[in-house]
């Protein structure tokens, strides 16, 4: 492996997805690392069991997400039709300009609410 190899190798941020339930109805899901094909599925699960279990708002935290695409996007329009249907709404967090500039070249920034922070989202969760 070359040393440059190596060097990314390193600092590649392992994909993980951190669950909170900070208030009643409402389900945090704070993703990390690239959201990719990789994962979508593993999302799309997360997704749904946060749904059936109840939740009516969904906030996905983008902050620490270096990398979306579009089978990631594809995940995150069903799961905001299924909580639209139900009334119920996925918000995001996005702080990074490349992620948002994904979801504004996209369109995707129409559909789906884009915060600033945890709270802002939270916040707007449940009023």
């Amino acid at each position: 492996m070359r040393m440059r190899d190596r060097a990314a190798a390193q600092t590649e941020v392992e994909f993980r997805i951190e669950e909170e339930h900070p208030l009643d109805g409402v389900v945090l899901l704070a993703l990390r690392g690239e959201a990719d094909l990789h994962v979508a599925g593993e999302l799309r699960d997360r997704l749904s069991i946060a749904v059936d279990g109840g939740a009516t708002a969904v906030v996905l935290d983008l902050t620490e997400v270096t990398f979306v695409d579009s089978m990631t996007l594809g995940v995150l329009v069903g799961c905001a039709k299924r909580l639209r249907a139900m009334g119920g709404e996925l918000r995001l967090v996005v702080t990074g300009a490349p992620i948002r500039r994904i979801l504004e070249v996209t369109l995707l920034d129409r559909l789906f609410p884009l915060d600033d922070t945890r709270e802002e989202a939270l916040a707007a969760a449940t009023s």
